[in-house]
């Protein structure tokens, strides 16, 4: 009894897609959403799955193929899916549901939604400390920061890096002729390595006695939530639960926006050819990262930004920093600029109509990337069944400095509750929320989140910088020192940017620091540690600092505020 794997059709909208990679082979084991082939679109690289349990029994397509709908790409022997309930085995795709739920109960002490940084890392702390743990995911373990967001877009990043530092040789002394880059080794040693994270994810899982669910989930009342997939619908009785969806992309009002060359994040992380001419809407931390990456390997970056200046979070110096980067790398910044329509051109290309300063202006671009933003994912999760309050905004679900709801014994955690949509902020609340549960009291302390942006040179930041202290009426002593006067930047050859730290100036105590250039998102820990312990700029020039290091740029710094620098003037 064989069941035929066929396309999806959403994949393409000319219902055509090049079959890029083949994951399984005759006779391998396949389970439910086991990806069997990898394909490529007009937006970027998916994964066929298969749909029933099973064993491979043949393959009918190469790589490097083209098909439609209609084609057979494989055969799965259907006996396994048969029985699990399949009535019709004959044929399967992606239109129909071939498999009737089994309906099945389980019992926890926590279940949580989402598997992500906060949902895997709560789970894991639940489980160290005596909790029966569910976890359902809908997706992939890891969520949007291992599969779509944090891991992927660095490993594009280090590529990017590699590839500039081959440009630049001659530089160091070195030779390299014939260089280039080829997007689909770069793309595969990106699935690689976040394939490899979340194995050691599900490892860690299995390893802790966690149950996975995929599937999607609904909370039908504050101790029952109701998981489904394709072959199961489980009913979970649970003592608390932790709400952890995470975000998804913002969506703008466009003109145009639904055009085969717009496309979001997640497909500019699978992209088979560097666009010639990429535009990108958003001028945030996620478009600038992409405006790096893809200037580096060769496109025509443009990046049309609404608000006056890009990465408007940061301090005004550290933007004119990330501008100056961005010139020298090619990129073409609008600022003020609303995006009004994206309109088909001829070759496959498309125009962005943009107003700025009143006046209308049009760019060309192979691609238009979407970067305005992410929201928090709260659609489905039947939070009015248990009464769970959102924030005043309603974008956000609200908590309390234990990661609690308005429902005691609901938690939630990470980029649903709006505070700050970082990965690591998501895995400590994750961990408060867990020990608050097991009777561990702790609050989550937003005083010293670090933040970390991959741009060119790379921008990190942490406490409460000079334009929140303004804001605030905080009055401030700043130092800065730069890191044109540090050896080991020179010695890279990477010498652009400065670090810069900021002391309320009535108690003394360091309040925030910002830096931008070499290992800037490693370095900040060291500060975030001081910030967070109260420690004053004199402890950080009493630690003594190896050399030749980046990390000597941290006692400088600190000794701009006490009688000045010592190798900088």
């Amino acid at each position: 009894m064989n069941i035929e794997v066929k396309l999806e059709k959403s994949i393409n909208k000319n219902n055509e897609t090049k079959i890029t990679k083949i994951l399984k082979k005759v006779g391998d084991p396949v389970k439910i959403n086991d990806g069997i082939f990898e394909v490529e679109s007009g937006k970027g690289v998916s994964t066929v799955t298969s749909k029933v349990q099973g064993i491979i029994e043949s393959i009918n397509v190469d790589e490097g193929d083209t098909v439609n709908a209609d084609k057979v790409l494989a055969q799965i022997n259907g006996e396994q899916a048969a029985k699990m309930g399949n009535t019709n085995p004959k044929t399967f795709n992606y239109f129909q549901n071939l498999i009737k739920p089994a309906k099945l109960g389980m019992e926890s002490d926590i279940t949580i939604i989402g598997g992500g940084p906060g949902g895997y890392v709560a789970a894991i702390q639940a489980a160290k400390l005596g909790a029966k743990v569910i976890l359902i995911e809908k997706e992939k373990l890891g969520g949007t920061c291992l599969n779509w967001g944090c891991i992927p877009t660095k490993t594009l990043v280090r590529s990017a890096q590699v590839f500039d530092t081959l440009k630049r040789a001659e530089e160091f002394g070195c030779y390299a002729e014939n260089i280039g880059i080829k997007m689909k080794k770069v793309i595969d040693r990106k699935n690689k390595v976040v394939a490899e994270l979340v194995q050691g994810i599900q490892y860690l899982m299995n390893k802790n006695g966690i149950k996975v669910i995929n599937g999607t989930a609904e909370i039908i009342d504050k101790e029952t939530i109701l998981a489904k997939n394709t072959t199961q619908e489980i009913t979970i009785k649970t003592k608390n639960i932790i709400i952890a969806t995470g975000s998804k992309s913002s969506v703008v009002p466009i003109v145009g926006i639904e055009n085969k060359n717009v496309i979001d994040s997640n497909d500019a992380l699978s992209l088979m050819e560097v666009p010639k001419k990429l535009v990108i809407v958003g001028g945030g931390v996620i478009g600038m990262e992409f405006a790096y990456i893809y200037a580096s390997v060769g496109a025509e970056v443009s990046v049309v930004e609404f608000m006056d200046q890009c990465l408007i979070s940061c301090d005004e110096d550290i933007c004119e920093e990330n501008k100056k980067s961005a010139a020298k790398k090619g990129i073409k910044i609008y600022t003020t600029a609303k995006v009004e329509e994206i309109c088909e051109a001829e070759n496959n290309e498309c125009i962005v109509h943009f107003i700025q300063d009143g006046k209308d202006k049009y760019i060309s671009a192979n691609k238009v990337l979407l970067s305005v933003g992410r929201t928090p994912y709260i659609e489905g999760l039947g939070l009015e069944n248990a009464g769970i309050e959102l924030n005043n905004n309603k974008k956000g679900i609200k908590v309390n400095s234990k990661m609690q709801t308005n429902v005691s014994n609901i938690y939630a955690i990470g980029d649903v509750t709006n505070i700050i949509l970082l990965a690591h902020a998501a895995s400590h609340q994750g961990v408060v929320a867990a020990k608050n549960i097991m009777g561990k009291p702790c609050d989550m302390d937003y005083t010293a989140v670090p933040s970390a942006i991959f741009t060119e040179p790379e921008i990190a930041m942490v406490g409460i910088g000079e334009k929140m202290a303004k804001l605030q009426g905080i009055e401030v002593e700043v130092g800065k020192f730069s890191f044109s006067a540090n050896g080991k930047a020179l010695s890279y050859g990477e010498s652009d940017g400065f670090i810069k730290i900021i002391r309320d100036k009535n108690t003394q105590r360091l309040i925030g620091a910002s830096i931008v250039g070499l290992h800037a998102t490693d370095l900040i820990a060291e500060l975030t540690l001081a910030i967070k312990n109260n420690l004053s700029a004199e402890a950080i020039t009493e630690t003594i600092h190896a050399h030749p290091t980046t990390s000597e740029v941290i006692p400088e710094v600190a000794l701009s505020l006490e009688g000045g620098a010592i190798h900088f003037a």
